[in-house]
């Protein structure tokens, strides 16, 4: 006769297990507390999705916030604010591979971090930014 428990298994509800992860770039993020013209495509894609990016993601946005107050745009410190309210994992970059990927593809470290983290996740790459998009394409769908 076994004296052993029995095996117990919480789980969240399934809302919760149904969030696929996107790692997001600045490019996404701005569109969406910024109010770019891309606003809505930005939302539609976030819906529903764990969203992740590097560190970094955090001073970009600052950046883009600076620059659009110092043009004198009112909504700037509103949509940083906003940022910082976001469900965003920030994950530190490992600087050899993101180097890598940046000469690999032509890429700033900025966009190749965001590269190296869809990859580690193996997860979708969420961006505007042309150049970053083709090579997530290609990385992406080299991974085993």
């Amino acid at each position: 006769m076994s004296t052993r428990s029995p095996l117990f298994v919480a789980e969240p509800p399934p809302r919760y297990l149904e969030r696929p992860p996107l790692v997001v770039d600045c490019s996404a993020v701005a569109g969406l507390v910024f109010r770019e013209p891309w606003f809505e495509a930005a939302q539609g894609r976030f819906d529903g999705r764990s969203l992740h990016a590097p560190h970094l993601l955090s001073s970009e946005i600052a950046s883009v916030a600076l620059k659009k107050h110092r043009r004198g745009e009112s909504h700037a410190l509103a949509g940083l604010a906003l940022a910082a309210e976001l469900d965003i994992e920030l994950h530190p970059a490992d600087p050899v591979p993101v180097v890598e990927l940046a000469q690999r593809y032509g890429l700033s470290a900025y966009d190749a971090a965001y590269l190296w983290l869809a990859a580690e996740l193996r997860c979708p790459l969420a961006t505007f930014d042309e150049a970053l998009a083709r090579a997530a394409t290609d990385h992406l769908a080299r991974l085993g």
